[in-house]
Parts: C-alpha cells; sequence; structure tokens
C-alpha cells in the first residue's frame, strides 16, 4: 500500500496477510516487497519473532509452575496445568502404542505451544500491526502502510510447514530406530501388495513405492494445510468484521466465541495426528 493511496478493503486486507520480510539482495539487506524477487532466503520476522516468544513464554510458565508445585492445596494454575498434562498423557498412553520417552513431552509442547499461536488470533487484528505502524514511523521513520506485521504464526504457511517437517523427520527417524534402515525400505517397498512369488514381487516394488511414497509424504502436507488453512481463514474474518468499523464489536464477539473452539480443536488435532503418525511409524509388525 504506497504513501497516499487511498484505503481499500482490498489493501486493508492485503496489509494485515503481509509477513514483515528480511532478506538479502544485491543491494544488501532489504525488507519487506524489495524481498519478492529475493528468492528462497526470505526471512518472516514477525512469524519467527512470534513463535518463538510464545515457545519461551510456555516454558518459562510451566518450569515455573513446576518448581512451585506443591503437595498441598495447588494454585489455581497448578490445577491447570496438571489438568492439561493429564488430558495429554491419557491420550499418549491410549494412541501411541511403542515405547518412548519423547511422546509425552513432544505431545504437550505441540498442544500448548499450537494453540498459544492459535490464541495470537483473538487479539485485535488493527491493534499490534498500528502499533508496530507507529512506532516504524516514530523509531525507524518508516511510513506507517509500510510496516507489516502479522502476529498470527500459525496463518504463515512457512511455519505450519516447518512443524509438519519436523513430525515428518520424526517419523522417518522411529521408523529407522523401530525397524532399521532395511525393515524400512521393506515397509516402503513391500506393501501394501505382498505375495510369496519372488518375481511378482519384484514386479509390484515400483508400485509399492509409489503408493506407499505418496502416503508418506501426504501426513506432512495434511498436517502443515489443515492447520494453516482454518487459522488462515479465521483471520480472514476477523479482518473482514474489523473493516467495518465501530460495529465490529458485537460481530468480533460472536465471531471470537466461536473460533475458540477452532483454537483448541486443530492445537488437538495438530496433536493427536502426530502421536498417530508416530505410532504408526513406530509399529514393528509388518
Amino acid at each position: 500500500m504506497a504513501a497516499g493511496e487511498e484505503l481499500t478493503l482490498s489493501s486493508h486486507i492485503q496489509h494485515h496477510l503481509t509477513n514483515a520480510k528480511v532478506c538479502t539482495t544485491e543491494a544488501g539487506v532489504s525488507f519487506n516487497k524489495a524481498c519478492s524477487e529475493a528468492g528462497f532466503w526470505t526471512w518472516h520476522i514477525d512469524t519467527l519473532a512470534w513463535s518463538i516468544g510464545l515457545g519461551l513464554i510456555f516454558l518459562w510458565l510451566f518450569r515455573s509452575t513446576a518448581k512451585k508445585a506443591t503437595s498441598g492445596v495447588p494454585g489455581k494454575f497448578q490445577c491447570f496445568v496438571e489438568i492439561v498434562i493429564d488430558f495429554v498423557a491419557s491420550n499418549v498412553k491410549d494412541t501411541y502404542h511403542g515405547k518412548s520417552k519423547l511422546i509425552a513431552p513432544l505431545a504437550l509442547t505441540i498442544f500448548i505451544w499450537v494453540f498459544l499461536m492459535n490464541l495470537m488470533d483473538l487479539v485485535p487484528v488493527d491493534f499490534l500491526p498500528a502499533f508496530a505502524g507507529v512506532v516504524g514511523e516514530t523509531v525507524f521513520n518508516v511510513p506507517a502502510e509500510k510496516v507489516y506485521m502479522k502476529i498470527v504464526p500459525t496463518t504463515d504457511i512457512n511455519m505450519t510447514a516447518a512443524l509438519a517437517l519436523g513430525v515428518f523427520l520424526l517419523m522417518i527417524g522411529y521408523s529407522i530406530r523401530i525397524k532399521g534402515v532395511s525393515g524400512f525400505i521393506k515397509e516402503l517397498t513391500l506393501h501394501p501388495f505382498s505375495t510369496n512369488n519372488t518375481v511378482l514381487q519384484i514386479i509390484l516394488i515400483p508400485f509399492n513405492l509409489l503408493l506407499e511414497l505418496i502416503a508418506l509424504i501426504a501426513k506432512p502436507f495434511s498436517l502443515a494445510l489443515r492447520l494453516f488453512g482454518n487459522l488462515y481463514a479465521g483471520e480472514m474474518i476477523f479482518i473482514l468484521i474489523g473493516a467495518i468499523g465501530l460495529l465490529q464489536l458485537p460481530l468480533h464477539f460472536v465471531w471470537a466465541v466461536f473460533h475458540i473452539l477452532v483454537i483448541v480443536l486443530q492445537a488437538f488435532v495438530f496433536m493427536m495426528l502426530t502421536i498417530v503418525y508416530l505410532s504408526m511409524a513406530s509399529s514393528d509388525n509388518h
């Protein structure tokens, strides 16, 4: 949105859905629109800052609660933490059928971290971007319309893809750890079509490999796109509601109440699918 350009609904939406970017070009370090031709290595600094910051808040809150935990009458936040931990632990116990000390802490981290990132969707859409614009103008002498700030990390496909990639690498690691390299290769090449005829089995290997690779790669894609799509759509609706002025308040409240369910549900779904995929990777019954 250029300086002096009339504010339209389209430019309003585009401004709110644009990440703050930093990249390196031939001219040196560049920001935002100058990064459109920078290629692959473009950093979304707002996504990085908010996701890392929320992750640190999660670690600090749970660590401080664990250090202050008492066997007597617990405080309200300690009760909340214990309920969340019991909830995650019961789901891990019911879903993950292998043996690993990593799964429960991983599931708890995913659930709370994704929940906190989703929760930023409830912050009024104009508040922090407007504050960032004021800071940009007063401190860095950058026009407010050229200052971008997306505060919901999970509305950035790069963030959800990074989370899904982490789960994908864990799936590969658990498969190799449980089944070995040869067992992992056999799982990709000798299933789902199997026969005792050696010649026919060799013929079926390319078909098995194709089907298994598609199923394997589809898992992280589904994780990334499901989380991104739901939160991006929710943020878009908040932006559209915010564009109508003061009348937005009752509509914002109604949508926020409904969206709380989406925020919690998407964090839960991401956690559960991670547990299911790792349980499947840890299975050695083939």
